[in-house]
């Protein structure tokens, strides 16, 4: 039977690099750098964000979409102004073939580098899934694409983190996916920026339990800190059961021994975000790691219901203190409103999944007709107003503050982050409404030093989206576009931000 199954899922790897073939012979035909002036990118999940290390642009990197029927896979390259408030498309030569759910790195070095680890391909159906275990650079300064090969680099997946540590680029967990089954994993990986080499660490002391889709980040004191993620294991037959990871673990180089880490659990205080996946991370001006929305799943043993979010979290290494963002609002030229309280959804639900507080959340539901006229209805949790844990105060209820609506990223998954001269941005993410999946491809922006309000920067209406009702039928396997992954997983794994970042 083992036998069977492994010759039916090496057939199915065959079929799937046979597609990737045929899409990067469609890419090779590519010789020349095209740079082209363009609208914002569709709409997107699990791409990646980054931030230019040198010039006020932000760089988008492939990505999924799913309408209902099929999946879209891109391997497309955007870059976004920051000064002009304008997109251009730019076509390299030779790109690494289309992907979601991998990770990227900007270093500054050269002119700049965007390195690439990962990621998924799937079958337009989103059935079948394929694995990357490449290494990728994008030198930024001649706009030319590279492929880095060595040995002893970690195995296909997605869903893992990746950061920049001193010369090294560090690697944590993620999962691999096949129709008839799924490993998540816990291990790392280091590789040398100098010598261009890999290496698999093996850290004393318990460490994170395998997961993907978690929090990574480099502490000012020269650690990695590990916090979250998501992973599922077969309860019985046909069914899975997820966890939203909250632990948190710190990955420490010993003290003059090269090569040689340490995990150390850590509990850290404050006010800590309510279990989620899905989650996207960043990090500020002043080394804090930033953390926004996510989806806390509500798992019954047959079905799966998200509540989405989109508040801010802060957790400062140095303190080893979680804090809740908390945005103060449009400066009123009357008078000062006190700090940041929260008829803004941005400080959404505190309460989620369990959490205490004064005041339960307030659910607003909408519904939305899209252009072949079904009716969307779409419920967002947002806070109550006082649900920092005080009641609203008159100056909160008085008409001064009970103007337009509030503007800011609606509550999402897998939204996409990157920190540029202070300021956050965030691209994308997706939600659920009853059956479908609406990808978003909006774009806010946030001054992290005032901490005032969003600025929205590309706007969209979730309800002009595109969704195919599912057909039992065979699709045609091989169209045009291609494929990713649609599944339920894969939406609370592989945030990006994206990561990142998704």
């Amino acid at each position: 039977m083992e036998k069977k199954v492994s010759k039916r899922s090496r057939k199915e790897e065959e079929d799937l690099e046979a597609l990737i073939a045929h899409f990067q012979t469609l890419d090779a035909a590519k010789t020349q750098i095209v740079e082209t002036p363009c609208p914002p990118p569709s709409p997107r999940l699990h791409a990646s964000l980054s931030a230019h290390p040198e010039k006020d642009e932000l760089i988008l990197f492939g990505g999924e979409y799913f309408n209902g029927q099929k999946t879209f896979m891109y391997n497309d390259l955007y870059t976004y102004n920051i000064r002009k408030d304008a997109w251009t498309r730019v076509e390299i030569p030779n790109p690494p073939p289309r992907r979601c759910a991998h990770q990227a790195v900007v270093l500054p070095q050269g002119g700049g580098q965007l390195w690439i680890f990962g990621g998924e391909f799937a079958s337009p159906d989103g059935e079948q899934f394929y694995h990357y275990k490449d290494l990728w650079v994008l030198h930024l300064a001649t706009k030319t694409w590279e492929q880095v090969r060595s040995s002893g680099g970690p195995s296909g997946r997605s869903g893992h983190r990746m950061v920049a540590w001193k010369r090294q680029l560090v690697l944590f967990g993620g999962f691999h996916e096949s129709t008839r089954d799924y490993i998540y994993y816990n291990d790392v990986y280091a590789f040398n920026l100098d010598t261009f080499t890999w290496s698999r660490l093996s850290p004393s002391g318990a460490g994170p339990t395998p997961r993907s889709g978690c929090q990574m980040s480099v502490t000012p004191q020269g650690s990695i800190v590990i916090y979250g993620g998501y992973s599922k294991q077969r309860v019985k037959k046909d069914v899975d059961r997820g966890t939203q990871h909250s632990d948190m673990f710190l990955l420490q180089p010993e003290d003059g021994r090269e090569g040689k880490w340490t995990w150390t659990r850590i509990n850290p205080a404050g006010a800590k975000p309510t279990p989620r996946s899905g989650f996207a991370v960043a990090v500020t001006p002043n080394h804090q790691t930033l953390l926004f929305g996510g989806v806390c799943d509500e798992e019954e043993e047959e079905s799966l219901e998200g509540d989405f979010l989109n508040d801010l979290h802060f957790y400062d290494a140095a303190k080893n203190r979680w804090f809740a963002g908390q945005l103060k609002g449009p400066k009123s030229e009357k008078r000062k409103r006190r700090r940041g309280k929260t008829t803004e959804p941005e400080s959404a639900d505190k309460q989620e999944c369990g959490g205490a507080g004064a005041q339960g959340p307030v659910e607003v539901v909408r519904e939305v007709v899209t252009e072949d006229g079904t009716v969307v209805t779409i419920r967002q949790t947002l806070a109550a107003p006082g649900s920092a844990g005080r009641p609203p105060s008159d100056e909160e209820d008085s008409p001064d503050n009970a103007g337009g609506p509030v503007v800011g990223p609606s509550p999402r998954s897998n939204a996409m982050l990157a920190v540029k001269h202070g300021r956050l941005y965030l691209y994308g993410g997706m939600f659920e409404a009853g059956d479908r999946q609406v990808t978003l491809g909006d774009l806010y922006c946030l001054d992290l030093h005032k901490m005032q309000e969003w600025t929205a920067l590309v706007e969209m209406d979730p309800g002009a989206q595109e969704w195919l009702e599912d057909t039992d039928s065979e699709e045609d396997s091989s169209e045009g576009e291609s494929a990713g992954d649609g599944d339920e997983d894969s939406g609370a794994e592989a945030g990006g931000a994206l990561s990142g970042d998704a």
